[in-house]
């Protein structure tokens, strides 16, 4: 594992003062005409100016984000201009670096922290290691694709299953879903070409459709496959994240936190400070799964469970804000008008089906009052699948452990492709290895699961972000486990809040489903372009 500071904010004054002092002089002073004019009294006294200049702008040690910090945590208080503020704390560093300290912990003023951001590169962590790294809503990931790249012998073994004496039994059961990899894109790749004659004529359409074949391939990776992440967070998400992955149970994830902060620390030291493993972070989930299995082993089995509001083959619509529809009219009338909320409600609710739908509908953007309501999914999905569904990070995303009971996701391309026998082998060998892991050291043995593995997981999201999922995930371009999953969850969701989800459709059907909706918009655009 390597954490590299590819990069962070500073003052742009500072870049601007090292160009104007030192770069610029540097450049055009020491121009070979330049030098044949100067005698050595002239040279060196150029140089000792430049030294000079070069050691005083070291000595400022303001090449950080903190005077930012600073000079903006001064705002509220301060009449000067910011520009102002900016200026004296780079100059008085160790002054700005106090007054951090001062109002980020002791006044706990955390946002001004807000001000520092980082760019991170997260190199050698494991699949497994990326989902608990990118659980942090307010930051920026870019990933290295599964999808595209071919992969490689690359992977992670854990510290846990080491001490455990599992190693041999691991390294064979990866090295064996590696293989079947090899072996299901060299079966794939054809197929896939096949299957696509009219691209496959043409050169440029290669990739796009090896890729098809990489798609389908990774699902018998392991989770213990080596990845890379470009992160961008500000220093009040750095100290949080380290804080939480400092108290994980698994050993990789507790050096990821620590080498974050090696990385880091040291650069805004007044900005990062609370990061040791905390009893919250520590023991919360482990008590909670201690409570929870006494409570539902109170339960008779015979209990009948509470059944969903609505189910597709692998979605449950569990819970959804009740009167939905009027409920987003009466937020539209409401942010429209000077009348109270109650009198908007009243109004929403004399309104009939179809003009409420209409009225909705004639937003065209879907503005922030369908935040108002939301549904919450529980979902059956594969690791394949979540790795595209957790990007919707302005969702709820509870999830259970990896379940070998749930059985896998296959592509239907690898029983197509005559594959099927090599991936059920390579998915019986690994479940056999997890059951003798998990015997030993349970919170590891999902390491050695592939991206074929299901868990089920609660989604809560309100109107407006699934309209964004419905865009994104049922356009034909998206993948196809994602795109069955985001399906399910429309429909469903059309079910309880038809005039609200009216128009959340795949981004390449929405001008075709506005259309449909508004016939009479359509004519009079059409006889306006005829003009």
């Amino acid at each position: 594992m390597r954490i590299v500071l590819a990069g962070h904010n500073v003052d742009v004054d500072v870049l601007r003062q090292m160009k104007k002092e030192i770069i610029e002089p540097a450049a055009r002073g020491w121009e070979e005409s330049r030098l044949d004019a100067m005698s050595e009294a002239e040279l060196r006294a150029q140089a000792a100016e430049l030294q000079r200049r070069s050691a005083d702008f070291l000595e400022r040690d303001n090449l950080t984000p903190e005077p930012i910090s600073a000079s903006y945590a001064r705002i509220s208080r301060d009449p000067r201009p910011i520009d102002e503020l900016r200026a004296i704390a780079r100059e008085e560093v160790e002054k700005a670096r106090k007054s951090n300290q001062t109002i980020i912990f002791g006044y706990g003023h955390s946002s001004v922290a807000e001000h520092a951001s980082f760019n991170i590169d997260v190199i050698g962590v494991s699949r497994y290691a990326v989902e608990e790294i990118q659980k942090f809503r307010l930051l920026a990931y870019t990933e290295k694709s599964q999808r595209y790249i071919l992969l490689e012998d690359d992977f992670v073994i854990p510290e846990e299953i080491e001490k455990a004496g599992l190693k041999n039994l691991f390294v064979r059961t990866i090295k064996a879903q590696n293989a079947c990899y090899h072996v299901l894109y060299e079966k794939l790749r054809p197929w896939v070409f096949d299957q696509n004659p009219e691209l496959a004529a043409k050169k440029r359409n290669h990739k796009t459709l090896e890729g098809w074949a990489k798609e389908d391939a990774r699902y018998i990776v392991s989770f213990a496959t080596e990845s890379q992440i470009g992160m961008t967070l500000s220093a009040r998400s750095l100290e949080h994240v380290i804080c939480r992955c400092a108290s994980h149970p698994l050993a990789e994830i507790r050096e990821y936190a620590r080498r974050l902060y090696e990385c880091v620390g040291g650069v805004a030291p007044s900005l990062v400070k609370y990061t040791d493993p905390t009893e919250y972070n520590t023991h919360t989930r482990a008590a909670l799964r201690e409570a929870a299995s006494d409570i539902l082993g109170r339960v008779d089995e015979e209990t009948e469970p509470v059944p969903p509001i609505a189910e597709e083959k692998d979605v449950s619509l569990i819970d959804v804000t009740p009167d939905a529809d009027a409920l987003i009219a009466a937020a539209l009338l409401h942010s429209s008008s000077g009348k109270t909320m109650p009198h908007c409600k009243a109004a929403a609710r004399e309104m009939s089906e179809s003009e409420r739908a209409r009225f909705i509908a004639s937003t065209d953007a879907v503005l922030r009052e369908f935040e108002n309501v939301r549904c919450v999914f529980e979902v059956t999905l594969s690791a394949a699948c979540f790795g595209q569904l957790k990007r919707h990070r302005m969702s709820t995303l509870n999830t259970q452990p990896y379940d070998i009971t749930l059985g896998v996701t296959v592509p239907s391309a690898i029983p197509e492709a005559g594959a099927a026998h090599e991936f059920q082998a390579a998915v019986d060998e690994t479940n056999a290895a997890y059951e003798k892991i998990a015997e030993q050291t349970p919170l590891a043995a999902p390491y050695v699961l592939t991206n074929a593995h299901k868990r089920r997981v609660l989604f809560s999201s309100n109107a407006r972000e699934l309209y964004h999922v419905s865009r994104l995930r049922e356009d034909p371009h998206a993948q196809w486990d994602i795109r069955d999953k985001s399906t399910q969850m429309i429909r469903l969701a059309k079910k309880v809040m038809p005039a609200t989800m009216q128009l959340a459709v795949g981004k390449h059907l929405f001008e075709e489903t506005h259309a449909a909706l508004f016939p009479q918009e359509v004519e009079e655009t059409q006889k306006e372009t005829v003009k």
